[in-house]
């Protein structure tokens, strides 16, 4: 099968994606965990060329929310020297904009960016409390994201933040032709599962799904399942 690279969301280290990581290698994928960018820049084209010479070539590239608006932009960026590209609860457009309205609206994202440059502290834990809501066990959730949550410079946080507002990937998942499969939460509190539409129109070929019942941090509460429908997509598109 395959190898994937996978990249983490922003804030809450790879630790909540660790579970994941288990159980596709149990599916028998070859997958590797990678880290975001170390950056101060707030220019995503940066953030995808520290990532393109890093990370390895001919390989699938999928992500966590900011982890995966990161890992469309470098599939498109790379055309045939990407395998495919897997994402998880990650909109085209993760603040709203002119033709885009299913995300966070500009004013709720101003708002965020502030906190987090007040007081990250507080910020993290309230956001790690916003990715678990939706999910079943949102209390046990949000103290396992907040046990990982990693130790980073103020300014690598707030250029995250400034790239996450920046990026825009509608042209990117068009035009990346290789096979496609994005993962939405049908409670996210983050990243509006009515998202999943507009999505769909965007792909020539490719697919969006919806996952009943859970939130942002779907990766923690549903590693297996996941997993599972993630492996059986490598499994397909490589047999094609």
């Amino acid at each position: 099968m395959s190898r994937l690279i996978l990249l983490p969301g922003w804030g809450l280290g790879p630790a909540a994606l660790q579970p994941l990581i288990g159980a596709l290698r149990e599916q028998g994928v070859d997958v590797e965990l990678a880290d975001l960018p170390a950056l101060e820049s707030a220019n995503p084209d940066a953030w995808l060329a520290e990532l393109d010479e890093r990370l390895p070539g001919d390989v699938w590239l999928g992500g966590w929310s900011l982890g995966g608006m990161l890992a469309a932009a470098l599939a498109a960026r790379r055309g045939a020297r990407c395998r495919g590209l897997l994402t998880l609860a990650s909109n085209a457009c993760f603040v709203a904009r002119e033709g885009w309205p299913s995300a966070m609206s500009a004013e709720t994202f101003a708002v965020f960016r502030d906190g987090c440059a007040q007081d990250a502290g507080a910020l993290l834990k309230r956001f790690a409390l916003l990715c678990s809501q939706g999910c079943g066990e949102a209390r046990s959730l949000s103290r396992q994201l907040n046990q990982g949550i990693p130790a980073q410079e103020a300014a690598q946080r707030l250029a995250g933040l400034a790239v996450l507002a920046a990026l825009d990937n509608r042209a990117a998942l068009a035009d990346f032709a290789g096979p496609q499969l994005h993962l939405l939460a049908e409670t996210d509190a983050l990243v509006p599962a009515a998202a999943a539409e507009p999505l769909r129109a965007l792909l020539e070929c490719g697919a969006v799904e919806r996952v009943a019942g859970t939130g942002h941090a779907f990766a923690l509460e549903r590693p297996q399942a996941l997993a599972a429908r993630l492996a059986a997509f490598i499994r397909e598109a490589d047999d094609d």
